[in-house]
């Protein structure tokens, strides 16, 4: 009897565990097109329900306004039991360009990103650790010392110098939550140097492909996936950043175990945008400079609902050469149409005899 009690006891447990995966995988915001139904994979006794209120947002721009609807929806257990909201951002259909062009990314943090911590030797040869009792962590953010701004690692050297050896207060924010630290002392390296035994960035630059361009808005989306930090695995919280023109220096080709790469520089080209957010979908901003594309309104199509597309035969654009947009030719094999929290959303093979000569198939795009 103890044994069945136990198993019983598991096996709820077990369930109790799954609902709960499940409800903790649903999204609470999603963005869906007018007239796109709500995908949401549920298990038995859960269901979703509409409130049917909706509250019209706008949304300003140069060139003209756009209304985002927002419906909320009620997750519940046994039709009875409220368990989560999700908010839908219904925004119109639209139309864009399609772009396929390689352009350059630089990224500037709010704050600086702490990348690392070392001991360090001090001015007397002792090996010591400043930022110990400090709770700061890889990951974090430096936002202010003393209550003065810090924008870049530079203020932060400025700031720890000026100290002349005194203990410092430095505020932090950690996945969004502000922190200050008691009072760390930072060690004296140097006749006028101090450190704390951080390690930390400012920037990140690379190259990349622009998705896709809205004429209306002159809004811009590129690469379809965010940019992490290579030491926190982290994605880049950015204060703004910088779109430009790049420079095709080389292709290698993808091979197994070895995804290839677009090598690309960013020296003495050219800025032609604003970047606004490094989201997980990719990154988001407006143009400053349309021509640079080299791209016309004749190109606009309109943007297909999930349910609209079909497996089989498709077209990529992409630009191997400077300036060389071309169409090549894939398939897309299956398509997660319930999949609302990232990119993922379908598998495609590239088919495309000159592509797959070029490249092997798809490839990173790179560093200069």
């Amino acid at each position: 009897m103890k044994r069945l009690k136990i198993s019983i006891l598991l096996i709820i447990l077990t369930i109790a565990l799954i609902y709960a995966s499940n409800i903790n995988s649903i999204p609470g915001n999603i963005i869906l097109f007018e007239g796109e139904k709500l995908n949401i994979n549920m298990l038995i006794g859960m269901s979703i329900k509409s409130e049917d209120e909706y509250a019209a947002i706008q949304t300003s721009s140069e060139n003209n306004d756009k209304t985002v609807k927002k419906e909320t929806y009620n997750v519940e257990l046994l039709n009875t039991i409220p368990i989560k909201t999700v908010t839908a951002n219904i925004i119109p259909k639209t139309e864009v360009i399609p772009i396929g062009t390689t352009i350059g990314l630089k990224l500037y943090t709010d704050g600086v990103l702490v990348v690392g911590m070392s001991e360090i030797e001090d001015i007397n040869n002792d090996y010591v650790k400043p930022y110990e009792k400090s709770n700061i962590k890889e990951g974090d953010r430096i936002v202010e010392v003393n209550d003065n701004i810090i924008t870049c690692t530079a203020d932060l050297i400025e700031n720890v110098n000026n100290s002349n050896g005194n203990a410092v207060k430095i505020k932090y924010i950690n996945s969004d939550n502000i922190y200050n630290t008691e009072e760390v002392k930072p060690a004296k390296v140097s006749s006028s140097q101090y450190k704390l035994g951080l390690w930390v960035r400012d920037a990140a630059a690379g190259v990349g492909t622009m998705t896709f361009y809205e004429p209306s808005t002159k809004s811009f989306g590129a690469l379809g996936h965010g940019i992490v930090d290579i030491d926190t695995g982290e994605l880049i919280d950015i204060a703004n950043g910088e779109l430009t023109t790049a420079n095709v220096m080389s292709v290698v080709k993808g091979e197994k175990g070895n995804p290839g790469e677009i090598k690309g520089s960013l020296n003495d080209q050219n800025n032609i945008g604003d970047i606004a957010k490094n989201t997980k979908l990719g990154i988001y901003g407006k143009l400053t400079n349309v021509a640079a594309l080299g791209v016309g309104n004749e190109a606009k199509i309109p943007v297909a609902l999930r349910d609209e597309i079909q497996e089989g035969k498709a077209k990529i654009i992409c630009s191997l050469d400077n300036g060389n947009r071309k169409e090549y030719e894939i398939e897309i094999q299956r398509i997660f149409k319930n999949n609302n929290e990232d990119n993922k959303s379908m598998i495609i093979k590239v088919t495309d005899e000159e592509l797959l000569e070029k490249t092997g198939g798809i490839i990173q795009r790179n560093e200069w």
